[in-house]
């Protein structure tokens, strides 16, 4: 029988009007953003719906709208299919829509965490003269090395082989890129981001963090989680709150995650949540996986048609 993965996308994937046919066309999705705007204080919705394209990526602004939009997408497929996944995760943010569609915690907590999280991340982001770049064309190993060698410049993701995404003080980064392009990078691009996220700069903001976390409720699930810290999945409780805050200042283990969920036969994933980001990492990851996408009403309906046509599904 197929093993499917569910997977939700990270800061970058916003777009302006996301999520706003979901909302039209699905009642489950309607409660969802209807939550997030009583939760966070503030019309979410409208955000996600009308935003400009600047509004949308500031950190206090894209992780709470991706997360609604995400989660909106997974309610919105539960409620025309009842997919069992063998297991969830998700990219830096994507990981709390992850631990919300295994169980792990309940709506109102998921959105007041990433909240949280988004108004820390950005604080300490400012308050840091902070960098990141895309590195593409080298293996990990080869980047690990040149940042072991320069201060203050870090690994952020390990997303695919050949693009790894360094993080660290601005000057550094700066002063690093030739490095890469000596080590043969194919190409370094600077990444229009406002700080050092998953770096050491941010660990204040997960020490806060932790201290945020220690007041909610976690379950124990049925469901594996893949954790982006160590690229393992879990089922406890207290992993998933112990891991959330090093999230914050530690490497995003992409593509180690995507290789340890085919290594536990998982070939198949649906993206769920704006964008396709993911499913265009996991082509180069490896090319014998199926990704499917939902990230409107008209992609929910064809992915629906794809697992309705599939009898191994879980159903």
């Amino acid at each position: 029988m197929k093993k499917y993965a569910l997977m939700f996308p990270g800061q970058g994937a916003q777009k302006s009007g996301m999520g706003k046919d979901l909302y039209e066309n699905s009642i489950a999705a309607k409660r969802v953003f209807d939550t997030a705007d009583r939760v966070l204080g503030y019309n979410i919705s409208d955000l996600c719906f009308n935003g400009t394209e600047q509004d949308l990526m500031k950190t206090i602004n894209s992780q709470p709208c991706i997360l609604t939009v995400s989660l909106a997408a997974y309610e919105a497929l539960k409620e025309k299919f009842n997919i069992n996944p063998a297991f969830t995760m998700g990219h830096s943010l994507g990981e709390y829509a992850a631990l919300y569609a295994a169980g792990a915690v309940d709506l109102e907590t998921v959105l007041k965490l990433i909240q949280k999280r988004a108004f820390l991340m950005n604080e300490t982001a400012e308050n840091s003269n902070g960098a990141m770049a895309a590195v593409l064309g080298l293996d990990n190993e080869t980047v690990i090395n040149i940042t072991n060698q320069i201060e203050n410049v870090f690994v952020a993701n390990f997303n695919s082989p050949g693009q790894v995404v360094i993080t660290g003080d601005k000057s550094s980064i700066d002063n690093s890129l030739d490095k890469f392009k000596a080590a043969g990078a194919k190409r370094v691009i600077p990444l229009a981001v406002s700080g050092a996220f998953h770096s050491p700069l941010m660990k204040n903001a997960g020490v806060q963090f932790m201290d945020f976390v220690a007041d909610f409720e976690f379950n124990n699930t049925e469901i594996p989680v893949f954790s982006n810290v160590d690229a393992q999945a879990s089922v406890s409780a207290a992993d998933f709150k112990e891991k959330l805050p090093k999230q914050i200042y530690s490497s995003v283990l992409w593509t180690q995650t995507i290789e340890n969920a085919y290594k536990n036969g998982v070939s198949s994933f649906i993206e769920i949540g704006p964008g396709k980001i993911l499913a265009g990492l996991n082509k180069k990851i490896n090319s014998e996986l199926e990704t499917l996408n939902i990230f409107d009403y008209e992609s929910l309906l064809a992915v629906i048609d794809i697992l309705n046509s599939k009898e191994e599904c879980l159903r």
